[in-house]
């Protein structure tokens, strides 16, 4: 994930931003969230508020790139041509990156943030999580059950996030196992929802009318 674009002017010491980013990190596992402000971070990076402000202009999206911009990703696992084992392959890396001490302490502040500004969290989707969606619908769709593809993604991200905040990698592989289990009966799920005019006009749903005969 990237900063926010520079702004016109002279040109950004990179260190600088590996400073800020680095105190940041250390503060949200030593502190939590809650306490890694702006103020802090100059302090523990040895620069001025003013200077992370140019490059960040809110914490949220400081914290956002200490927790989630990594300048090499880990990458996903290789399809094996097996969606189960390739599922469980995408939870486990998931449930790890979230697990993560830095971003296991970032996620609670950050979800609050969202909820209090969706702007935010349309900023997050736009930069990285619309690249993985279509990854995973790509994988699906080699074993033709990209039907379900979002739902897929969906499930996979709530589950991941929800275990990593609260038990982490605790009991990990049974939870991966499970997990790919849900996902892939999922994925491979011929259930179709009932438009509402087919439920209203089939025969077990139509009311009788009434007719002389019946009276």
């Amino acid at each position: 994930m990237e900063s926010e674009p520079q702004p016109p002017g002279r040109p950004r010491d990179p260190q600088k931003d590996r400073d800020v980013l680095a105190a940041t990190r250390q503060l949200l596992v030593e502190v939590g969230y809650q306490d890694t402000t702006i103020t802090a971070v100059a302090r523990r990076a040895g620069v001025g508020a003013p200077t992370i402000y140019r490059r960040w202009p809110r914490r949220e999206a400081l914290i956002e790139d200490a927790a989630f911009g990594h300048t090499q990703p880990a990458p996903l696992p290789t399809p094996t041509g097996d969606l189960r084992t390739d599922l469980q392959g995408w939870v486990a890396d998931f449930l790890a990156q979230l697990a993560n001490p830095v971003t296991r302490a970032a996620i609670p502040g950050l979800l609050l943030a969202y909820q209090r500004d969706g702007g935010l969290y349309e900023r997050l989707v736009a930069r990285s999580e619309a690249d993985v969606r279509a990854l995973l619908t790509e994988l699906l769709a080699a074993h033709h059950a990209e039907a379900h593809a979002d739902a897929v993604f969906d499930l996979l991200v709530a589950t991941a996030v929800l275990r990593a905040v609260t038990v982490g990698l605790h009991d990990a592989a049974a939870f991966c196992d499970r997990t790919a289990d849900a996902l892939t009966a999922l994925a491979y799920s011929s259930w179709r929802p009932e438009h509402p005019d087919q439920r209203d006009s089939s025969p077990t749903n139509q009311r009788r009318m009434l007719t002389p005969s019946d009276l």
